[in-house]
C-alpha cells in the first residue's frame, strides 16, 4: 500500500491530536479526543485501501476498452503485435503508462509472451492476467489470435457486468445494513442512558441488586458488590459498538462486492459513526 505525501500529513496531524488528548486524561473528554486522533491516523490508510479498490475496478474497465481496440486491429489482418503498438497512444487511464511500456518492449524486439508476463506483474489484477495468460499461450501455440482475443475479451466483459449486477442488485440491502446499525446505536444509548439509571434508581440504595450489585452477582444473596463506575458501563458500550461495526463493515462488503477488502471502507464508515455518536453522548450526558 503507497500513501500519498498529503496522507502523511493527516497522520502527523492526527498523531497531534493524540499528544494533545493527553492534556485530557482524567476527564470525560479524553477518550473522545484520542479517538478522533486515531480515527484521523486510520483515515489514510482506509482511503488508500480505497483508492486502491477503485483502481482496480478502472484497470479492468480500461483493459476491456484496450483489448476491444485489439480485436478491431487484429481482425484487419494486423498482426497482434503491430497491433499492440498502434494502439499504444490511445487513452487507457490507469493502464495507458502499461500499454506504452509493453508496446516499447516489443518494439525493442521483446517477445511477445515475456512483455505480456511483466505487463501482467505490472498491473496486479488476477482478471487481467487470466486473460493475458490466454492471449499468450494462443500466440505461442500459433491458433486463431483473432477469436482468441474476442473470447477473453467477452469474458471479460461478462465478469465485469456480473459484478456491476451484483453492486446493484444488492445496494438496497448495503442502505438496509447502515439503518439497522444506527438503530442498533440508538438502542444502546437508550439502554445506557435511560435503562440502566432507572434500575439504580427503583432499587432501594442499601440493595445489592442495583447498579451497584452488578459488579458481583454473589451481592444477591446478602453479599456487597462494589458499585460499577459510569465510564466502565461507558466504554464497554463503546467496545460493543466498535466490534459490531467492524465486523458489520466486512459483511457489508463481502455481500456487496464478493471481497473483504472493500468492505474495510464500510467498517471504517460505522465505526466512525459509532464512536462519534457513542462517544459524544458521553461527553454530553456522562457527566463529569
Amino acid at each position: 500500500m503507497e500513501l500519498k505525501k498529503g496522507y502523511w500529513v493527516g497522520i502527523a496531524f492526527g498523531f497531534l491530536i493524540v499528544l494533545a488528548s493527553l492534556a485530557f486524561i482524567g476527564t470525560r473528554f479524553f477518550l473522545f479526543i484520542i479517538g478522533i486522533g486515531i480515527l484521523t491516523i486510520a483515515a489514510p490508510f482506509v482511503l488508500a485501501t480505497i483508492n486502491e479498490t477503485n483502481a482496480a475496478t478502472e484497470k479492468e474497465d480500461m483493459f476491456l476498452e484496450f483489448a476491444r481496440n485489439l480485436v478491431e486491429s487484429v481482425k484487419t489482418g494486423t498482426p497482434i503485435s503491430k497491433s499492440i503498438v498502434n494502439v499504444k497512444d490511445k487513452p487507457y487511464g490507469v493502464l495507458s503508462e502499461n500499454i506504452k511500456k509493453l508496446a516499447n518492449q516489443i518494439s525493442m524486439g521483446i517477445p511477445l509472451n515475456s512483455a505480456l508476463q511483466t505487463f501482467s506483474k505490472d498491473v496486479n489484477n488476477k482478471t487481467i492476467s487470466r486473460a493475458l495468460t490466454l492471449i499468450g499461450q494462443a500466440e505461442k501455440s500459433g491458433g486463431e489470435i483473432g477469436g482468441i482475443l474476442e473470447s477473453v475479451t467477452e469474458a471479460v466483459s461478462t465478469s465485469d457486468r456480473l459484478k456491476k449486477e451484483r453492486k446493484a442488485a444488492i445496494s438496497s440491502l448495503v442502505v438496509e445494513g447502515y439503518i439497522i446499525f444506527l438503530v442498533f446505536i440508538v438502542i444502546i444509548l437508550v439502554l445506557q442512558f435511560q435503562i440502566l439509571p432507572m434500575i439504580t434508581n427503583i432499587v432501594p440504595s442499601g440493595s445489592s441488586l442495583g447498579l451497584g450489585g452488578i459488579g458481583g452477582l454473589g451481592g444477591i444473596g446478602g453479599g456487597g458488590g462494589q458499585p460499577i463506575d459510569k465510564t466502565q458501563i461507558a466504554n464497554a458500550f463503546l467496545y460493543l459498538l466498535l466490534i459490531q461495526a467492524f465486523f458489520t463493515g466486512l459483511t457489508i462488503g463481502m455481500l456487496s462486492e464478493g471481497s473483504m477488502k472493500p468492505g474495510i471502507k464500510h467498517s471504517f464508515i460505522l465505526m466512525a459513526i459509532a464512536f462519534l455518536i457513542s462517544a459524544g453522548a458521553n461527553v454530553l450526558f456522562g457527566g463529569a
